[in-house]
Parts: C-alpha cells; sequence; structure tokens
C-alpha cells in the first residue's frame, strides 16, 4: 500500500475512534489526527529502512581518515519523530473520556508495545 493510502487508512481510524467528541473538541482533534496519520506512515517507512539498512553507517571525514561507524541520519529522524507521534498520541488519548479510554483499541495497541 502506498504512503497516501496509509495515512487515509489511519486518519479513518482514528476519526472513528474520536467521532463520539463534542464538536469544539473534534476541531482540535483533527489536526491531531492528521498529523499522527502522517507520522505512523512515515515511521513505518523508517523502520523498514533501519531493518534493511541499519541504525549505523561507516564514515570517513576525509580520504586519509580512518572510516568510523556513526548513527544514520535516519535514526536519528525516527528517534524525534518518534517521540513526537507519542505526544500527540498522548494528547488524543487523553481527549476521549475514561470508560472509552479503557476498552479503546488505539490504547490496546499503544499498550502492546507497538506494530
Amino acid at each position: 500500500m502506498d504512503k497516501a493510502a496509509r495515512i487515509k487508512k489511519e486518519e479513518n481510524k482514528l476519526k472513528r475512534i474520536f467521532r463520539d467528541l463534542p464538536e469544539n473538541k473534534k476541531r482540535t482533534v483533527e489536526g491531531l489526527i492528521k498529523r499522527a496519520a502522517f507520522m505512523r506512515a512515515s515511521l513505518e517507512d523508517f523502520e523498514e529502512d533501519l531493518d534493511a539498512n541499519g541504525f549505523v553507517e561507516e564514515f570517513r571525514q576525509g580520504e586519509k581518515q580512518e572510516p568510523y561507524e556513526r548513527k544514520r541520519p535516519a535514526a536519528d529522524l525516527y528517534n524525534t519523530m518518534n517521540t513526537s507521534y507519542q505526544k500527540i498520541i498522548k494528547q488524543l488519548t487523553d481527549l476521549l473520556p475514561e470508560e472509552k479510554q479503557e476498552r479503546d483499541e488505539l490504547l490496546d495497541f499503544l499498550g502492546g508495545g507497538g506494530r
């Protein structure tokens, strides 16, 4: 599935979870849902890249310098985006009524440790 389709699928899933919110909260949630869906799809892409290419790479400052291992830029981007994604998901789940939080599939996903 291409990235745009994965983003749309995630957006729809999150919209279903938050459909019963009052109108004033729905406006706030719409932007968070869009960001969360994009981040989720992007994180999946980063994970594929990191699985295939690793978190470190051999790097050489110059031709005469000895190479050394350094963290790949994709690893830094992944870590930063993952932290932001978790914060957005926390903001979203905090908007849910408590009884819905207890049985929500999104929380099951988060409690299950990821993908």
